[in-house]
């Protein structure tokens, strides 16, 4: 007797959005939503950075890692500047890891995790998909305050209450969850803990992007808030950094 084939085919896993920003922790973040068994779709924001690096790592990944689509998305945070991921305004290079920890650096743009995970909502609604994941991080991030369990927490009550979905789904009888699930696999994770993950995973960090402010093709910096924690996680994690470094 042949061996019954059951291994479910794409069209049959639920559907995901994935924010998928080209870093690190987003490329682990689709790794894992994959292997957990969902259909990704990868969506990924042109907001007017002042570096498109980020979008075509973005794009490698997506494609490298199967997703079943990869939307790039154009909105403008640049006209509102506040950011030195946006304006025209120094990224901080060399700082140490106690300043890196303190305070609200210069690199935040605001509201950028909002509106990412709004629009991120609203791509799941048209996919009759009830799960986001985003690559958060609580532990080694640079002071974001929409890196943290308790924005995550307060964006999924959103997601249930704005949500024909969600709505529907709370009005039906024996509904004990959330209809819409916002999945942060990475927030209380170390960058090394990360590392080590993806790499499991088989994550082609190569081919990410971190950098604040990088050079031509995927070169980083390697003095910015961004390259030093990224240093660090593969530092802690043991395994051999493949990232271009400028310095």
């Amino acid at each position: 007797m042949t061996p019954q084939d059951t291994t479910e085919p794409d069209n049959a896993k639920p559907k995901a959005v994935i924010l998928l920003s080209g870093g690190l922790d987003s490329a682990t973040c689709l790794a894992i939503a994959k292997g957990e068994g969902f259909r990704p779709h990868a969506l990924t924001f042109r907001y007017g950075q002042r570096h498109q690096a980020e979008i075509a790592a973005a794009a490698h990944i997506a494609e490298a890692e199967g997703a079943a689509g990869h939307d790039v998305i154009d909105i403008d945070l640049a006209q509102f500047g506040g950011s030195a991921l946006t304006a025209d305004i120094d990224v901080p290079k060399g700082r140490s890891e106690d300043d890196i920890k303190d305070g609200i650096p210069v690199t935040y743009v605001p509201a950028r995790n909002t509106v990412f995970l709004a629009l991120a909502l609203a791509r799941a609604e048209t996919l009759d998909a009830d799960d986001i994941f985003i690559g958060v991080n609580a532990l080694d991030y640079s002071g974001y305050p929409d890196c943290r369990p308790e924005f995550i927490a307060a964006f999924e009550s959103l997601a249930n209450l704005a949500t024909k979905a969600g709505v529907e789904a709370a009005g039906a009888a024996g509904t004990d969850r959330p209809k819409i699930t916002i999945h942060a696999p990475l927030i209380e994770m170390t960058k090394a803990e990360i590392v080590t993950l993806g790499t499991e995973l088989g994550v082609d960090f190569a081919h990410t992007m971190s950098c604040y402010d990088p050079g031509d093709g995927l070169r980083h910096c390697g003095r910015c808030d961004a390259c030093l924690l990224r240093k660090k996680g593969f530092a802690g994690a043991g395994i051999d950094d493949p990232t271009d470094y400028a310095a």
